[in-house]
Order: structure tokens, then C-alpha cells, then sequence
């Protein structure tokens, strides 16, 4: 393979909805760049995309795959990315190394939900877009009806730069209005014959290219005052000013083709290596430093690792972007996030499971691939002398759906741990937790299809058969009025004894209340003399507050850690239900101890016993997440969705439409959001998607909390 230079190069997301076609179209790419000789199938399982044993099992794309295309003396790094939004983490990460994302749309049904979720995927990162409207050939097809649904999803920036003779079977030529020529293919595909524009679709053909011709001016006013003048423009300053257009989302081209008969694949190429931006005239990257970073080859070498797989007979493959310089075959390098050296001894530029084409060069804005390096992860950054980057610019969306994992056999626990690192090594969106506090192994997803994903690998490829549950809630306990309480630990058992006696109070914190003066219980005034406070940021969220009030030496100070210790433990296991305590602030005022059998466990006894007295009598409440969710869905499933939300015991926030979906914000109850992914998709035909983020910690209804006491007190006494 020829080295390609920086301005030669174009990298592409292949994105859309499920069953766009996407995979067929990259299968056609490839023959049409004669890097396969047959395209093979999704149903049968032989494309060069899906090539892992889960993506055969259940018919499409699980990981974006990595395919380079030579054409036009240009090189086309592709992604083919996943459709479904479970999978959305592997579009995110091409998406963030890529200059632009190619939407692929199904002639046949023109905007999607999958098209919808894509497409604000796309306008989070803040690429450029172009549109692909495929299976053309398809029975049901209809250009001019998926061309309206763009427009009145995504605005009057689509503009065609492509339009079909006919749809359907009868497909088999394009009106190009950037070359102003009809391209016409053979039943079989293939490289297309040129020929005037028929006089019934010129005046289509012409406004069509006016649309084209003053989104390219727009971008340059040279290219602007030619159009005004009506003075006409070359096929090179359309390109040119297209290219611009497109870099600052002013302007999504729409090109048309069909992957599975291998019909406007050619031009389509042509097209994308002619108005994808390059490397070179996108934004340049920021370091964590926050230094800019141009896409020079001349400059020192630093390689981004921004994926990691493990490919069937060959191991760790380690995907890079090149994002400065000029790298070499056999350069030493250093791991700027692990402090290593690394020898990039063999690399390769990759198509999928068929093609690794081993190389000696890779220039700045190009991408490659290295298999088995010693020390290097997914997210490492990798520099030559003279180049101190770090780089970590790819953001992921937050989880969306968790369960509990255990292994069936408890001795493959330990093996399970490191394989569900290895997989979130792959995938990133599978996050991996370790609760102490529910004590459960958690994994979360971005949906139920994406963790049974995980699940079938797990079982089929490293053989440890799993259990999924569903994992318990992270309550909370907290207070809501102030309370007294007072305890002697007193044992005897011959030799040195154990004493200490701690007088508390506890009352519930805000920011910002005033400090302890006077408190009454009963007919009794308690004054609070300060000494000492302790402000403590509760891991798990919120705060204690520790006052040392103790007036007249009733307890030494040196007693005082073991006090805390005691209170913290009670704070680590609520009185409750066992969770997390927060929000509390409590002043320790009096005490007695033994000048023989005081020393700190009594202490730290007699404290955690007060406290949970305490505790019981400052009208104790449990807290529980609440999550603020916001749904995107069709306007026929407004009814049924609302009424899922309102059942479980949702707050219906705001409601509006954008893009032809309508907008729920909610908040609702972590309890709640357990299996939400599936509900909704049930309830919407799959046509709808949600986030969710963390809110607060909200006093869960009586009921529940009456219902979660009696549980706790059964459960202690099932451990007895």
C-alpha cells in the first residue's frame, strides 16, 4: 500500500438506524474497491463486518469494524457502526475519530427512530453529516417521501445532491447535480455509464443544484460573489466549497445508492472523498492539558488508542489514530498514562476479519491497528520525544439499564471479574462495579439487549455460566428532627474491665444552619460549649458533623477518635435498613469514664449504641434515588408512556416535541427504572429512547418505607 498523505485521507462513521443496510453497503464498498471478491451476506453470516461469533448469533452489528477503501487516489478509513442504540458506545467512539458521520437511511421507512437517536448523536459531538439513502431497489422504496421526512425532521440544510430516475425494481439510475449527468448501471452494479440529463427531470436537476451551489458558496466569499454574478463554478470549487459547508453542519448533502446490488457505490466514493472534511480542516483536538493539537506530520509522533479488541486467532488487537506526525514501523515510544515504553514493532491498516495489510508508515490523521503490545489500553496515549500529550476526548452516555451479576459456580467468580474487565476493555458503555455497599457485582448497560449481549458472550466464549438479578437500591437514612441519647458500655470479666459512657445529640444538617447553642428535651436545657468540630464528606454523598462539647475533662480527648469511629460505624450501616447514613450533625456533650477500663472499643461502643438510640428517636426517614429521565417518542405512544410513567410514580417535569419527536422530562424512582428499557420499548415498538441522570436523594412514600424495615428486621433475623 502506498503512504498516504494527511490530505489524501478521509475517516468516516457509517451510522443508522438497525436494518438500515449499512454492513451490505460496506460489503459493496469493499468489492468496489477490490478488496473482496464476493459480498457476503448478514443472513449468512459471512460478511467482513460481523465477523465476531455473538454478531452471527444474533444477525447484526455489535462492534463498529474498521475497513479501509482506496479510491480515487484517496484513502477511506470506514467504521461500520451498530444500528441499535444499545450499542451506541461503538458509534460514540468512531464517531470521535472520524471527521464526519455517513447516515445511512432505509429508502423503504425514511426516517427512523434508530435515524433520530443517530442523528442527535451526531449533533452532540458536533460532526459533520452526510446523508445515504439506501435500498433504492428496495419494493416499497420512495425517495421523495424519505427526502420529506428529513426535511421535516432535520431541516431544509438536506439538500440532495443525488435523486433517483425511478425507485423500486426499475432503480438503476441517478440524476448527479453536481456533475449535472445521469449515471446508469447494469443489473449486476458496478461502475455506472454517463449520460445527459433527460429533458423531464432538468428543471428538477436544477434546483437541486442551485441548493447544492449556494451551500458550497456560502463557505467562501470568492465562491459567494460567482454565484451572485450567476458566474458558474467548477466541479472543483463546489467540491471545495461543499467540503467547508459540511465541516460547519451548514449544510447534509444527500447522496443515493443501493449496497445490495452494488448500484451508485462507485459515485458515492467519489463524493466522499471529495466533500468529507479532512483531518487537517477540522477542529483540532485538545490535549488534557488543554493544548491544541494540529494534525501535522510533521510534527513529533502521539498515537491515541481509542479501541481494544479480542479477535478470534489473533489476540489484543490495539486500534490508533494517528494525531501528530509521522509514525514509523519500529518506533520506541512512551505511554505518556502508564510511564512504559512501547515498540509499535508491526502495524497494520485493517478491513474487518479478512484483510490486515501490514505497513511501514502512517502519517497524521490516519489510522491503523498494532497486535499484542506489552503495556498499552484502550485510552492510552503514546508519544515521541518532543510530544507530552494525553488525550481523553471520547464521552460515552450514562448507563441506562443494571443488573446483578454472579457466577453459578462461586469458585469462577475471581475468573469472572477479569473477563467482565476484558469487556468493558471492548466496550466502555459496560461499566463494572464492585458495590460494597449492596455487596453485589454490578453491571450497567445501555439497554436489556446490550447486557444479555454480554451475558451470551460470557457463556459461550469464556465458558462461565452467569446469573443475572436485579440489583438492590442504595437507600439512604436519614433524620428529621433532633434527639438525645446517652449509653454505658460497661463489661467485667476479671483483670481489666471495659467502660465508657458518651451523652449525644443528633439533629439533621443543611448548609448553611447556624452552629449548636441550646437544645430542650422535656423540661431539660442542654447548652453546647464547642471545642472541636469535624466536618466529614460522606463518600456515598452528604455530610456528618461532629461537635466535641465535652466541658470539665468528662472524657479524655484521646477517646474522642474511638467516639467517631463508633458513630461512622453506624453511619456505614443505618439503624434502619443497614444503608448509608447522611446528613447529620451531632454533638457529643457529656460522658463518664474509668481511669482502669476506659480505652477506645468501649468508647467506640458505648458511641455507635447512643447513636443508633439516637437515631431511632429523631423521626428517622429512608431516602431513595431519584433520577431525572427524559424520553424521546413518537406522538401515538404520548398516551401509554405517560401512563407507565405516572404507575411508577413518576414526576411529570415538562413535556414538548423537537425534530418530530415529542420530549418527557420526568423524575422518577431508581425502585422504578429497573427493567424500564424493555417497558418502553414494548409500549413504543421499539420507535423511542430515554437517558437518565442522577438527580437527588428523595423520603421514600410510608408504605414503601414501612415495607423496607420489615424486610430488614427478617432478614437480620434469617442471619441469626
Amino acid at each position: 500500500m502506498k503512504v498516504y498523505q494527511t490530505n489524501e485521507i478521509r475517516n468516516i462513521s457509517l451510522i443508522g438506524g438497525k436494518g438500515s443496510g449499512k454492513t451490505t453497503l460496506a460489503e459493496s464498498i469493499l468489492m468496489e474497491c477490490g478488496v473482496i471478491n464476493r459480498r457476503g451476506s448478514v443472513n449468512a453470516g459471512n460478511t467482513v463486518c460481523d465477523y465476531f461469533p455473538v454478531e452471527k448469533e444474533y444477525g447484526y452489528s455489535v462492534f463498529s469494524t474498521m475497513l479501509y477503501a482506496e479510491y480515487g487516489g484517496k484513502k477511506l478509513n470506514i467504521f461500520d457502526c451498530p444500528g441499535s442504540d444499545d450499542f451506541v458506545g461503538s458509534a460514540v467512539t468512531a464517531l470521535s475519530v472520524t471527521e464526519a458521520g455517513a447516515l445511512v437511511v432505509d429508502a423503504q421507512y425514511g426516517v427512523e427512530v434508530g435515524t433520530q437517536n443517530t442523528f442527535r448523536t451526531v449533533s452532540r459531538l458536533n460532526k459533520p453529516l452526510i446523508f445515504i439513502i439506501n435500498k433504492l431497489d428496495a419494493e416499497k422504496a420512495d425517495f421523495d417521501n424519505t427526502i420529506n421526512q428529513l426535511h421535516e425532521a432535520f431541516g431544509n440544510k438536506v439538500v440532495p445532491a443525488q435523486f433517483p430516475v425511478a425507485c423500486g425494481p426499475n432503480f438503476k439510475s441517478v440524476i448527479d447535480v453536481i456533475a449535472m449527468k445521469q449515471l446508469t448501471w447494469e443489473k449486476e452494479g458496478g461502475k455506472p455509464v454517463e449520460s445527459d440529463i433527460p429533458a423531464e427531470f432538468a428543471d428538477r436537476a436544477e434546483e437541486f443544484r442551485a441548493q447544492i451551489i449556494e451551500a458550497a458558496a456560502e463557505s467562501d466569499e470568492a465562491l459567494m460573489e460567482k454565484f451572485l454574478m450567476e458566474e458558474p463554478l467548477t466541479d472543483q470549487e463546489i467540491h471545495d466549497g461543499l467540503r467547508r459547508s459540511v465541516l460547519d453542519r451548514s449544510v447534509f448533502p444527500v447522496l443515493c445508492c443501493s449496497g445490495g446490488s452494488d448500484k451508485g457505490i462507485s459515485r458515492v466514493l467519489e463524493l466522499l472523498g471529495e466533500i468529507v472534511p479532512m483531518a487537517t480542516e477540522a477542529p483540532a483536538p485538545v490535549d488534557t492539558a488543554g493544548e491544541e493539537v494540529a494534525c501535522d506530520a510533521s510534527a513529533p509522533v502521539s498515537l491515541f488508542f481509542f479501541k481494544t479488541t479480542i479477535e478470534p486467532h489473533i489476540g489484543e488487537v490495539s486500534y490508533f489514530k494517528v494525531m501528530s506526525g509521522t509514525l514509523k514501523a519500529g518506533m520506541d515510544l512512551t505511554n505518556a498514562n502508564r510511564g512504559t515504553k512501547e515498540r509499535i514493532a508491526q502495524m497494520n491498516v485493517v478491513c474487518g476479519q479478512q484483510v490486515k495489510t501490514p505497513v511501514d508508515t502512517l502519517v497524521a490523521g490516519d489510522i491503523g491497528a498494532a497486535v499484542k503490545l506489552k503495556d498499552v489500553r484502550r485510552g492510552n496515549t503514546l508519544n515521541d520525544k518532543g510530544a507530552e500529550h494525553i488525550f481523553d476526548f471520547i464521552e460515552y452516555p450514562a448507563p441506562k439499564f443494571q443488573r446483578a451479576i454472579r457466577a453459578l459456580n462461586e469458585s469462577e467468580t475471581e475468573k469472572l471479574s477479569a473477563v467482565l474487565n476484558r469487556m468493558h476493555e471492548e466496550d466502555p458503555t459496560w461499566l463494572i462495579e464492585q458495590s460494597k455497599e449492596l455487596k453485589q457485582l454490578i453491571v450497567s448497560g445501555q439497554g436489556e439487549f446490550h447486557l444479555r449481549t454480554l451475558k451470551w458472550r460470557i457463556e459461550n466464549n469464556d465458558k462461565i455460566q452467569v446469573e443475572y438479578e436485579e440489583p438492590k437500591i442504595p437507600y439512604r437514612e436519614t433524620i428529621t428532627k433532633a434527639a438525645r441519647a446517652d449509653y454505658r458500655h460497661k463489661k467485667q470479666s476479671g483483670g481489666s474491665g471495659q467502660f465508657g459512657e458518651v451523652h449525644l445529640i443528633i439533629e439533621p444538617y443543611t448548609d448553611g444552619m447556624p452552629e449548636p447553642d441550646t437544645y430542650r428535651f422535656g423540661n431539660q436545657e442542654y447548652k453546647m460549649n464547642i471545642k472541636d468540630k469535624q466536618e466529614i464528606d460522606l463518600e456515598w454523598g452528604g455530610k456528618l458533623i461532629i461537635y466535641n462539647c465535652i466541658v470539665g475533662g468528662a472524657i479524655d480527648a484521646r477517646f474522642i477518635p474511638a467516639i467517631v469511629k463508633g458513630i461512622m460505624d453506624r453511619m456505614e450501616q443505618g439503624p434502619l435498613t443497614g444503608s448509608y447514613a447522611r446528613d447529620v450533625r451531632v454533638c457529643i456533650y457529656d460522658g463518664k469514664m474509668h481511669p482502669v477500663d476506659s480505652n477506645e472499643i468501649s468508647f467506640r461502643l458505648a458511641a455507635r449504641n447512643a447513636f443508633s438510640m439516637a437515631f431511632r428517636n429523631a423521626a428517622p426517614k429512608v431516602l431513595e434515588p431519584v433520577y431525572d429521565v427524559e424520553v424521546m417518542l413518537p406522538s401515538d405512544s404520548m398516551g401509554g408512556v405517560q401512563s407507565d410513567l405516572q404507575g411508577r410514580r413518576g414526576i411529570m417535569m415538562d413535556m414538548s416535541s423537537a425534530n418530530g419527536l415529542e420530549i418527557i422530562k420526568a423524575r422518577i424512582p431508581l425502585k422504578e427504572l429497573a427493567s424500564y428499557s424493555t417497558a418502553l420499548s414494548s409500549i413504543t415498538g421499539g420507535r423511542s429512547s430515554f437517558t437518565m441522570k442522577f438527580s437527588s436523594y428523595e423520603l421514600v412514600p410510608a408504605d414503601i418505607q414501612s415495607a423496607l424495615l420489615k424486610a430488614y428486621e427478617e432478614s437480620k433475623q434469617d442471619e441469626d
